[in-house]
């Protein structure tokens, strides 16, 4: 089923999107690498050996800071979303990548006292990432994206969302190298380089807002204002929550493999450096899913592209049962894996646009964050425990298998995009709207 939205077509004489839009679309994938959505995920499972051998500290307590940093950025999602919507996406993604990189430098100074109190202490710090990182991931840099795009909005979003893919090729080795070299500590302050050297200054120079006049026709009404539903209306949509509850189940199935993807590697007799290595196979997975995905999102509709991708992760599920040695297996595993999670994180932007307009985008693209961002958060231990309690992480993963394909499943009732929305409110203006770079 292809798109027929008649307000796809361009205004006479208009410049291309990605002419107009490639500097943001360039700053705002590099804001996604650098945020806190991957870097904090792409880390924490190679500090799971020194910290038992230093602290001797469980699997579920290790893991437990993803938690609570989780479950604190999922429950702000919205309150940063409406703060992008009110004050506009720069000033908030620019700052809160600050603050980001900043805390997580901090965590770098936890101190070495007893292991109870250096335990609380950690959390405490992982606690302040939480509360100022959430405005770094895509929630803030994909309102701009969809504000840029309309005709290539699925490949635009895939593009911006390579940041993760990114962070995974990049990050994991980094870190591995850091701790090995290092220690632990000191890796948490060299990955802050990322946000603070590198993607602020690009940042800084490149992202912003479009002016009303290059926005693309098919967003605003005929007086050049937003269109889209309230979040209240979003509310009251079956469509909505049927997102919602995908979202969460895939979510959930999918973050605790990802974080404990070096563990069960581990299980595998696949060695720390090897298991780096399919960490960046898993980030080749999620750049693929991202771009493919993205591509088939502006050609088809998207539950017919998101039922049989979000299908592959079970498949991922399967070959990660058990402790096979063979190094095969487990990197088509990781392959897999990454490639439905780029097209789920595709999909969450796009389902947000098009099925409610970019007035309200940020508070309802937030609340569509929101079960990502808890089923993230909660399933890391939730694998832990299970691996802490029974010796294997075969039962978790066998669930899994389930979770994807009704996740996915679920899609597949959305119906067809709206033609249009309501008539637009006014919109508040911001200083990047009006400001070019």
């Amino acid at each position: 089923m292809t798109s027929s939205n008649p307000n796809i077509a361009s205004a006479p004489g208009e410049r291309g999107e990605f002419s107009l839009g490639w500097k943001v679309l360039l700053a705002g994938v590099l804001g996604v690498a650098c945020g806190a959505s991957p870097i904090p995920f792409n880390v924490i499972g190679f500090t799971v050996a020194p910290l038992t051998e230093e602290f001797g500290w469980t699997r579920t307590e290790i893991l437990f800071p993803i938690t609570i940093f989780g479950v604190i950025a999922a429950l702000l999602a919205p309150a940063f979303g409406w703060m992008a919507d009110r004050f506009g996406v720069r000033r908030v993604a620019l700052g809160s990548l600050l603050a980001f990189g900043l805390a997580f430098a901090a965590i770098a100074l936890t101190p070495t006292t007893n292991a109870q109190s250096t335990l609380y202490i950690y959390y405490a710090l992982w606690l302040m990432v939480g509360l100022i990182g959430i405005g770094s991931t895509p929630v803030t840099w994909s309102r701009a994206i969809n504000m840029w795009f309309f005709k290539n909005k699925g490949l635009a979003l895939g593009i911006l969302l390579l940041g993760t893919s990114l962070a995974a090729i990049v990050v994991p080795p980094v870190a591995e190298w850091a701790i090995r070299e290092h220690g632990w500590r000191a890796m948490f302050a060299i990955v802050a380089g990322f946000p603070l050297l590198i993607a602020l200054p690009i940042g800084f120079l490149l992202f912003r807002e479009p002016r009303p006049e290059e926005r693309p026709q098919a967003i605003v009404s005929n007086g050049g204002k937003l269109t889209g539903v309230t979040l209240g209306e979003a509310l009251r949509d079956y469509r909505f929550w049927l997102i919602w509850l995908s979202i969460l189940t895939i979510a959930l199935a999918f973050g605790g493999a990802f974080i404990n993807m070096v563990p069960i590697l581990s299980d595998h007799g696949i060695s720390s450096q090897r298991a780096a290595t399919v960490m960046q196979i898993l980030g080749i997975g999620i750049l693929s899913g991202r771009i493919i995905t993205g591509m088939l999102l502006d050609r088809f509709w998207a539950g017919y592209v998101a039922f049989p991708l979000l299908c592959l992760p079970a498949i991922s599920s399967y070959l990660l049962l058990g402790t096979d040695t063979a190094f095969l297996p487990v990197a088509i595993g990781g392959f897999l894996l990454g490639f439905a999670a780029g097209a789920e994180s595709d999909l969450i932007a796009y389902l947000a646009s098009r099925y409610f307009g970019m007035l309200h985008y940020g508070k309802i693209y937030g609340m569509l964050y929101m079960p990502f961002g808890l089923a993230s958060a909660v399933s890391p231990v939730l694998y832990a425990m299970v691996r802490d309690t029974q010796g294997s992480y075969d039962s978790i993963l066998t669930v899994a298998i389930f979770a994807y394909v009704i996740g996915g499943g679920l899609l597949l009732l959305l119906g067809k995009y709206p033609e249009a929305f309501g008539r637009p409110e006014e919109e508040p203006d911001t200083e990047e709207a009006v400001t070019a770079t």
